[in-house]
Formats: structure tokens, sequence, C-alpha cells
């Protein structure tokens, strides 16, 4: 894959074009990570609207129909249900590895299998979640590890 960046004081608003000779799943996955780049998603902490980078986000839970995002430093209540959560951030590295939470994979930095066959992930801040194994075979697929 070749970039180009092309500087121009009349350009009004950053823009990305893709070239290519197919529409793949990889092409789509970019395009998906490029309209959202900067993207963030709205919550709620302390009773005030806060918007966080969905760079940040290590992981979402649901918990009594409340749905809950996890960062490095806060935690805050999202107004998304976590199966809308799922589809809107699906090409952007995140993925439901349990039937309550949709982790950041671009986060995890160990996975260690367990005997249930469950895996757990160990996130960057050291936090860690379950991979539950009805989701593995998924995971497998997404970080290219299948059998």
């Amino acid at each position: 894959m070749r970039v180009n960046i092309i500087e121009n004081s009349d350009t009004k608003e950053i823009f990305a074009e893709i070239h290519c000779t197919e529409v793949t799943a990889e092409v789509r996955r970019l395009e998906s990570y490029i309209a959202n780049f900067d993207g963030r998603i709205k919550g709620e902490c302390d009773r005030e609207v806060c918007y966080v980078e969905i760079k940040d986000i290590l992981y979402f839970e649901s918990v009594d129909n409340k749905t809950f995002i996890y960062t490095e430093d806060k935690v805050l209540t999202a107004e998304l249900r976590l199966y809308e959560i799922e589809k809107k951030l699906s090409e952007r590295d995140f993925f439901r590895c349990s039937k309550s939470v949709v982790v950041n994979i671009g986060k995890i930095v160990k996975l260690k299998p367990e005997i249930s066959r469950n895996i757990i992930a160990t996130l960057d801040n050291g936090e860690s979640v379950v991979i539950s194994r009805r989701y593995v075979p998924e995971l497998k697929r997404i970080i290219g590890a299948e059998d």
C-alpha cells in the first residue's frame, strides 16, 4: 500500500481517497478506520455529558441494562446499547468477547488460555477481561491465529 499526502491551502477539510482494483474486506476496514479516525463516543460522567476518544477506550461493559465505557482513568455511562456499540465499532478493532463486554483489541497485550476454553485477555493498563469460549473462534479469525 502506498500513501500520499498532498498539502493544499485551499482545502477546507481533510479528506482521503482510496484507490484500489477491488473493494475487499481490507479496503472496507481501512475506509471505516479513516472515517472514524477522529471519532468520539458520547457518555455521561458526574452528571455531565463527556466525550471520549474511541482510541482511548479499553472496553465497554453492560451491567443491569446500563452500558459503561472504561478508559485508563475514568468510567462513563454510554447512551448506546452494547449491540449498537458492537455494530458501530466492529471495524475499528473492537470485538464482542462475551455476552456483556466489547473490548478494544488494540489494547490487549496478553492472551492466556484457560482450562475452561475461555481466554483471559490482559489489557495495557493491567486489567483483565474474559473472552468467552463462544467468541474465541472469532478472535482467532480477527488476529489471524486460526487453527
